[in-house]
């Protein structure tokens, strides 16, 4: 097994970039596909492994004095591998006996170290004249970034980028948005700014909430900044009328049924997109008994699992109603627990929705459950 030695202290010291393991040993094995590369994470070398299903994508980081070890164990998964070191690159294959074959050839590929380190491109860039960040603390004056405020500058720019995507490839020269339960609104006035100062969109935003005095702030703060399309409202959703055809929803943090209602609405009014941060899920989790076994047996595991059922029903009831539905992680759960986002785009065509209808009754019948947005969009 001198080759497989070879092989294996070129990775343990750092000399092979990068390796590509494939031809599985297996039809029925996990995974199809995996990659090794060298990699440096703050001030340590490493490998990033990256193994490929299907559908999927998984990594973990080993260090060198591990790496040989990772390599024995992906020989006996893969049949084939190509790897670059020492200014060559090496097509490894096993033959049926099990005897590692390889040869060689000169590459221009050097063995770098890419860095993991390097900032993420944001489209809320550091250094813009962003108000709105100004004033929430996220950025200084001269627009730097607080280092204590990061996190929200991160969780902002996530948003962004759902706004962003939503709208890109759909031609907008102008924008009806709706925002129910806007509160303070911070959020609402990134979308006014990004939409309008970054992407050249005409665009007019409506945000409602039950406090005046919150309205009235925000409208304030409007005013200050110059969005003069920008306008909040005092008010229950259920009774606004708008004047224009909606063409976006978004509903962020709003508290356990009232997620169920903005959605409700947003459907009523035809919105083209609706992006929806559900907040306190508490209906189903009161629904729920301990007689329902072990998912109701234990407070944490009830919290949650009644949690994930009530987004999973909505995110099948907007499939039901006409829309292609994401639910997709808004921020990383170290950060808030809160951190899912559904994200619902209007169809253009008809699609049978029958076994979304089917899932509802199965897990309402299951669990003895009876959702808010099962009885306002009145499924049997």
């Amino acid at each position: 097994m001198e080759n497989l030695v070879q092989i294996t202290k070129a990775f343990s010291e750092g000399k092979a970039s990068k390796g590509i393991f494939s031809c599985p040993v297996s039809k029925e094995q996990t995974y199809k596909k995996c990659k090794v590369n060298l990699t440096q994470i703050k001030n340590n070398i490493c490998y990033q492994i990256e193994k490929f299903t299907e559908k999927q994508a998984f990594h973990e980081n080993v260090e060198l004095n591990h790496i040989s070890g990772e390599i024995e164990k992906l020989f006996s998964d893969f049949k084939q591998l190509e790897y670059v070191a020492d200014g060559y690159k090496y097509s490894v294959k096993i033959s049926k006996k099990g005897k590692i074959l390889q040869n060689r050839h000169k590459t221009c590929e050097t063995a770098e170290v890419k860095s993991h380190n390097r900032e993420k491109s944001y489209l809320l860039k550091e250094g813009e004249n962003i108000p709105p960040l100004v004033d929430l603390g996220v950025f200084t004056k001269d627009g730097k970034i607080v280092k204590s405020m990061y996190d929200k500058y991160r969780q902002i720019n996530r948003f962004t980028e759902f706004i962003d995507d939503c709208v890109k490839d759909r031609g907008y020269k102008k924008i009806n948005i709706v925002d129910f339960g806007c509160g303070k609104s911070y959020l609402t006035f990134i979308v006014y700014y990004y939409l309008t100062e970054v992407l050249n969109i005409e665009t007019h935003i409506m945000g409602m909430d039950l406090k005046a005095d919150v309205v009235e702030n925000c409208n304030k703060t409007a005013q200050k900044y110059g969005y003069e399309n920008l306008h909040f409202t005092a008010g229950d959703i259920a009774n606004y009328k708008p004047n224009e055809k909606v063409n976006m929803v978004i509903t962020l943090h709003a508290c356990d049924i009232a997620t169920d209602l903005a959605i409700y609405h947003a459907v009523n009014m035809k919105s083209e997109i609706i992006l929806s941060v559900p907040c306190c899920q508490h209906q189903l989790n009161a629904q729920m008994k301990s007689s329902n076994g072990i998912m109701g047996r234990y407070g944490l595991i009830k919290e949650r699992f009644s949690a994930l059922a009530t987004d999973a029903v909505r995110a099948n009831a907007l499939e039901i109603m006409g829309y292609d539905t994401q639910v997709l992680e808004f921020i990383d759960m170290t950060h808030s627990p809160k951190n899912i986002l559904i994200k619902a785009i209007k169809r253009d065509k008809n699609k049978n929705t029958d076994i979304y209808m089917k899932e509802i009754n199965d897990i309402c019948c299951q669990y003895g459950f009876e959702p808010e947005i099962t009885k306002l969009f009145n499924f049997k």
